[in-house]
């Protein structure tokens, strides 16, 4: 009886994993029919007797992004928005390019973990572990040219070129449309704002300074 009993339990656990885990590919591919009014959680796939080669493909990632703002960095995004066959497979990819002392400043992505890795230069990356009892655990590294670092999925992160030339690197990740939360940008540039008594208690500090960050975050919207 003991020994039915355990080989049920175990049943049980296997198919509760089964049904967790996600769902094999029902098709080759499903390109993005980004004209569709039909709202799912992604994209509608286009009929794939009209897909064609440009659907999966994507120029100009050996082309240095803008860096000229107050951050000196850029994204250039490869996911399923500039990429429909990329629809429902689960990947994506960016090129960042950093000046000098150039920052990609604390961020998350909701839905991808990423790994990345320096092309050129360097750079002084970080990431920080969700609330614990002891507290939020800092993992930083220095990283050369060939190095690779990843970022878990949801944890606030960054990246800082702390040298004197340019710096690029390229990241992968674990989503189609990985999403990215700045910090910064989502707790004083929300619109319409936070209120400035809430966040002058979180932060502990004087209602005044609230306000004029949120002054210099409201410029950018």
């Amino acid at each position: 009886m003991a020994t039915e009993m355990f080989l049920l339990v175990l049943l049980a656990m296997a198919s509760s994993l089964a049904m967790a885990s996600d769902p094999s590919q029902l098709q080759d591919f499903c390109v993005a029919d980004k004209d569709s009014k039909v709202l799912v959680n992604g994209f509608v796939c286009k009929d794939p007797k009209v897909a064609k080669a440009d659907d999966f493909s994507l120029s100009g990632l050996d082309i240095p992004g803008d860096t000229g703002n107050k951050l000196g960095f850029n994204v250039t995004p490869a996911n399923v928005n500039q990429i429909p066959g990329l629809n429902t497979l689960g990947i994506s990819m960016v090129r960042i390019d950093y000046v000098p002392k150039g920052l990609n400043p604390p961020h998350t992505h909701p839905r991808a973990t990423e790994i990345l890795t320096v092309i050129e230069g360097q750079l002084y990356v970080g990431f920080v572990t969700s609330n614990t009892d002891d507290g939020n655990r800092l993992f930083t590294k220095m990283l050369k040219k060939g190095d690779v670092f990843v970022f878990p999925q949801g944890l606030i992160h960054f990246q800082f070129n702390p040298g004197y030339t340019n710096t690029v690197a390229i990241g992968a990740l674990s989503s189609q449309n990985p999403g990215t939360i700045t910090i910064a940008d989502a707790v004083f540039g929300s619109n319409p704002p936070i209120s400035d008594e809430i966040l002058a208690k979180a932060f502990q500090v004087d209602k005044k300074l609230i306000d004029w960050l949120q002054a210099q975050f409201s410029k950018k919207n």
